[in-house]
């Protein structure tokens, strides 16, 4: 799978007429990963996470391709309505909402939900009576770099439960959905999750239900530093156990991190240098605060390529906020640096700027298409 990449030329000509930081995107990649999908996942519907990265250009882009939306709050839900995408494209996929946001879900017409405990399909009949469920199945993954499952799903044993209280209240008990974690680095989680929700459908069917959905989540990785993922036998071997364990049954995904995450690079300056306990410190005008927030959030290791040679040092590297919890590194090996040095930071579209904050009053990284500049380049 391939990654936008900015050049050494083309980092220094935006640097020079936009200053930095500076997120460039790229609707292209954008593109390329979604009919990666489509190419090795045909069966599924593509719901886009827009919490992964919420860019407007970036959500127009997908919703121009055909994909759906995997929304998680009032918020999410009331900006796709004003880049006018319907409600019918949209599943509130956040297993614990909030009163305004079934509110907002009631008013424009958003009428699919995921859940896992009892106290939300209450919420969810009131709110919205007759709404589409899913039902979350916790599938534990502690090779996920974010295993959500700490955090969310039902337990195996409460499914059935949980499902007939949920028909009992009046809403369409659609299907089951699971989540394997972020970055899982090979398909046997999303198989052995396959294999579970596949005898739950079967349980549920002897009970009278008739699930026609399986959302088999997010979870397929982007490349990484330290990673060598062969994608493409990823989303084959998902396809074949789909093929095998669900040939009738409609499927739906929420890639956030593989459609967005590999599109975007970051260019930022060196503002500062320094020595301190025998080691180089380096000083940069982004940091954990802005688009490096993943470092604490999304437990991401973010490239920093320099297009420079020479000997490499173990260095720390920092963001610009006056906070001393704003390092991003320590001991990364780097050659020496000096003020006014770019760095550059490809695959970092998501969560991201998704979680910057404006913290120390500094504005969020300002964000340009690469589609748009891409020929004034020289």
């Amino acid at each position: 799978m391939n990654s936008f990449r900015l050049t050494k030329n083309a980092m220094h000509q935006l640097a020079t007429e936009y200053t930095t930081p500076l997120l460039v995107i790229s609707l292209e990649q954008i593109e390329y990963n979604y009919r990666f999908l489509a190419k090795y996942l045909p069966r599924v519907k593509v719901f886009y996470a827009v919490k992964a990265n919420p860019n407007d250009d970036i959500v127009k882009k997908a919703a121009e391709l055909g994909s759906y939306f995997d929304v998680a709050s009032d918020g999410e839900m009331l900006q796709l309505t004003r880049l006018g995408i319907g409600a019918n494209r949209m599943v509130y996929a956040n297993p614990y909402k909030t009163p305004k946001g079934l509110a907002v879900a009631n008013r424009t017409g958003v009428n699919k939900f995921t859940f896992d405990s009892e106290s939300e399909i209450y919420k969810m009949a009131k709110a919205v009576p007759g709404g589409t469920v899913l039902l979350r199945v916790r599938v534990d993954n502690p090779k996920a770099l974010v295993d959500l499952n700490k955090k969310f799903g039902a337990a195996v044993e409460d499914v059935p439960r949980l499902l007939r209280i949920a028909r009992d209240q009046g809403l369409d008990v659609g299907g089951l959905c699971f989540h394997v974690g972020s970055q899982s680095p090979t398909a046997e989680a999303h198989i052995e999750a396959l294999h579970i929700v596949r005898k739950l459908f079967d349980n549920a069917q002897k009970e009278g239900f008739k699930l026609r959905i399986l959302d088999i989540g997010g979870g397929i990785p982007i490349p990484t530093l330290d990673a060598n993922i062969d994608l493409a036998k990823i989303a084959e071997d998902i396809n074949i156990a789909l093929e095998e364990l669900f040939p009738d049954t409609e499927i739906w995904a929420e890639p956030g991190r593989f459609i967005c995450g590999t599109a975007v690079n970051l260019i930022t300056s060196v503002i500062g240098t320094q020595e301190r306990n025998h080691q180089k410190w380096y000083f940069l005008d982004d940091g954990l605060y802005g688009s490096f927030s993943g470092v604490i959030f999304d437990h991401w290791e973010y490239e920093l390529e320099p297009f420079k040679e020479g000997e490499l040092y173990p260095s720390t590297v920092a963001g610009p906020s006056c906070d001393s919890l704003d390092v991003l590194y320590r001991d990364r090996m780097m050659p020496k640096l000096e003020i006014g040095d770019l760095l550059l930071t490809a695959n970092c579209g998501a969560y991201t700027s998704a979680s910057a904050t404006e913290f120390n009053g500094f504005a969020k990284t300002p964000m340009i298409i690469w589609e748009d500049v891409k020929n004034k380049i020289k």
